[in-house]
């Protein structure tokens, strides 16, 4: 394929400007990766990666040493790290050849090359939009595969053979198309279908990674998951495998089976504004949480006659879905704290049907930590409107729920116990075990509205036999 050019206006940080103008040796120093294809899709690059050529790996650091200090970590991979004025810190990397010699992520044999062609050193990236390059002399990118008409199109396609060398790029399909709204090219797909064999390659911190970046920046986030599904990668996450095909009442789920639902509320999710403005770490537990909300079902699912006609029920799928989250959520090697905030949520995510009262709410509050009232409103949104063409509009009870949780200003925080122990022993009771029960007792009452203050609670130890 024969090199395309094209004008672009990418602003540099003023002092990676004056990196790239002090020194001859960056004369052939091009901008590599996501910070060409984010700027051609009109967002601001926050990472600036270089690719220089024509240079020897201590001739990089020595010229690199005259700005900044400099971190060699990268010296196997060519690469040296710049940390500028301002604290950012930029990756500087000689073009190099990656072969692979074994199984795995670290079965690659990777050797710098300053003489490498531009066009082959693009053609180990895993997609055309991140073999990308942008010349900040001339202020054009530099295309030799076919990357700028597929950025154009919504297409993400595989820049060479060489794709299938390592499996963790089927994974970072998952998160790109995610992120950007994109389809796959067909031979890409079958690609990644060609080696679904290999996923077992892939170490846990890796896979976990591509699925962090599809949970927290996904903007069609179904399209991802559908795409695991088209290139037979779906069956690596069993969990999520099983909602295929399990159906569902077609008078709440007129869109159709478990999985179907589940693509239709993770968008759902990234369209909702509360989302949208929550930290990652908020983003990534809600977004896990409706992905796994009804995971449960297809254990839980059967058909049952009631009123003379027969419906699809799946009692007792939240319950049923917890330990299935965390199966999978462990699965991908995911941080203990995302199971701590997606488990609450699937297990309480049905509760604002009941959750009208002070007593539901206090109980839901309880329950829901580390996550709150808020969380659930979330996912609840998202549920809802996963059923088209139903209404996205949730039922009362999802209203009373938030009213009543704003009255007791329990939306974002869990009730905390009025009665502690230093209260039992200040009135004579004996400290050890005996206390721990007391407690658990008190906090039940005062979920349950037996009291609201602690003179309250006070008044209720005293008739309470100690006994």
């Amino acid at each position: 394929m024969s090199l395309v050019r094209e004008p672009l206006s990418l602003s540099l940080p003023d002092a990676l400007r004056r990196v790239l103008d002090g020194d001859p040796l960056f004369e052939r120093a091009f901008l590599v990766g996501g910070c060409v294809r984010d700027a051609l899709l009109g967002i601001a690059p926050k990472d600036f990666d270089l690719e220089v050529y024509g240079a020897d790996y201590v001739q990089l650091q020595r010229a690199l040493a005259r700005f900044g200090p400099t971190d060699l970590v990268g010296r196997a991979f060519g690469v040296v790290v710049l940390t500028l004025p301002d604290g950012s810190r930029v990756d500087f990397t000689l073009p190099r050849r990656d072969s692979r010699v074994g199984r795995g992520h670290r079965g690659f044999q990777v050797t710098p090359d300053p003489a490498l062609d531009p066009a082959e050193a693009a053609a180990r990236r895993d997609f055309t939009i991140n073999a990308l390059s942008f010349d900040p002399r001339e202020a054009v990118v530099l295309d030799h595969h076919g990357g700028l008409a597929d950025l154009r199109a919504g297409v993400l396609r595989h820049t060479s053979a060489a794709f299938t060398e390592d499996p963790l790029r089927v994974l970072r399909a998952l998160h790109f198309v995610s992120r950007f709204s994109l389809r796959v090219a067909p031979e890409t797909v079958q690609l990644c279908r060609s080696i679904s064999d290999t996923y077992g390659e892939l170490a846990r911190e890796r896979v976990w990674a591509e699925w962090h970046k599809w949970a927290r920046q996904g903007v069609t986030p179904s399209l991802g998951l559908a795409f695991l599904r088209d290139c037979d990668w779906l069956r690596h996450f069993p969990e999520l495998a099983a909602m295929v095909g399990t159906e569902q009442d077609e008078e709440w789920h007129p869109e159709g089976d478990v999985w179907t639902h589940t693509l239709h509320c993770a968008d759902a999710l990234a369209r909702d504004t509360a989302w949208r403005a929550a930290g990652d770490d908020t983003r990534t537990a809600w977004m896990f949480a409706v992905l796994l909300h009804d995971c449960g079902k297809p254990a839980t699912t059967s058909r049952e006659l009631r009123a003379g006609r027969e419906r699809i029920v799946s009692p007792g799928h939240e319950s049923a879905g917890v330990p299935l989250a965390q199966a999978f959520l462990e699965r991908i090697g995911a941080p203990h704290w995302v199971a701590q905030r997606v488990c609450p949520l699937v297990m309480q995510h049905m509760t604002y049907m009941q959750a009208g009262t002070p007593r539901a709410v206090r109980r839901a509050a309880s329950r829901l930590q580390p996550e709150t009232i808020t969380g659930l409103a979330a996912v609840i949104r998202a549920d809802v409107a996963g059923r088209p063409p139903l209404p996205a509009e949730p039922p009362q009870g999802y209203h009373d729920m938030l009213r009543v949780a704003a009255e007791l200003e329990l939306r974002d925080r869990a009730p905390r116990p009025l009665l502690l122990g230093r209260h039992l022993l200040d009135r004579g009771w004996e400290p050890g075990r005996t206390l721990g029960p007391v407690l658990e007792e008190a906090f039940e009452a005062q979920l349950d509205g037996a009291f609201h203050d602690l003179d309250g609670a006070l008044a209720w130890l005293e008739k309470r036999p100690r006994g």
